[in-house]
């Protein structure tokens, strides 16, 4: 389970600050958790906390599984935290994220790569044929269409078995039929490897339509609050 209370983030300064807050947040093992609220509310921001990329101004508490990590958070041990995020993290980037000189399959590989394993194949391959991805794997991002490039995100974020994916609006650049078909192959990926899933989306079809446990932003002025809604 991941867990977090009472965290503070500031973007900007004096009278154009802008603070999001989140009280309290839980993602369990197998469950996808939708990030939801209108352009600007501070959901990429949280994911970036969670993510272990973006210092937040406070935290209480941040725990994932048996380990907490709010110290090393707040007191930027930067060694530690990347070698958490590497091992313990996937990524799936609204555009792809995919590096040009790689090849699908290489691209999908380097999160394997960067923690010193090798890319689990026979594992894989079931997830590939699933998602219809066999043929694109000897293609460069450039030649694959967005669809395509998504779905080759997809296997990367997961092919180092991490613990919790992180998806930021993974379905908004698809027509509606593409995304509904990812977004079902995220979702069915998630409960069988037991991540937690946390999914940045502005659409609440796919929230209502898979019953998503989901944190939505109140906003007011000068701060987003988000809270859990019960759907």
């Amino acid at each position: 389970m991941l867990e977090i209370s009472e965290l503070l983030i500031t973007r900007g300064e004096g009278s154009q600050a802008f603070e999001i807050e989140l009280p309290h947040f839980v993602a369990n093992y197998g469950e996808a958790v939708a990030l939801c609220g209108q352009s600007g509310c501070g959901k990429s921001s949280i994911l970036e906390v969670i993510g272990l990329i973006l210092k937040p101004d406070s935290l209480k508490t941040y725990s994932l599984g048996s380990e907490d990590i709010a110290s090393p958070i707040l007191n930027a041990q930067h060694t530690k935290l990347a070698k958490l995020r590497a091992r313990n993290f996937g990524f799936m980037l609204q555009t792809g994220g995919l590096l040009p000189y790689l090849t699908s399959l290489e691209n999908i590989a380097l999160s394997c790569k960067i923690i010193g394993e090798e890319l689990d194949e026979p594992w894989l391959s079931p997830i590939i044929d699933r998602l219809g991805a066999s043929h694109l794997l000897s293609k460069y991002p450039s030649q694959l269409s967005i669809g395509e490039r998504q779905r080759v995100s997809f296997l990367r974020s997961i092919a180092h078995k991490p613990q919790v994916l992180l998806a930021d609006e993974p379905t908004a650049a698809l027509d509606p039929h593409k995304a509904d078909e990812l977004f079902d192959i995220i979702l069915e990926s998630v409960a069988e490897l037991e991540m937690c899933a946390i999914i940045v989306t502005h659409d609440w079809s796919h929230v209502v339509k898979h019953a998503l446990p989901s944190y939505t932003a109140e906003v007011y002025e000068n701060r987003s609050v988000f809270s859990k809604v019960q759907l």
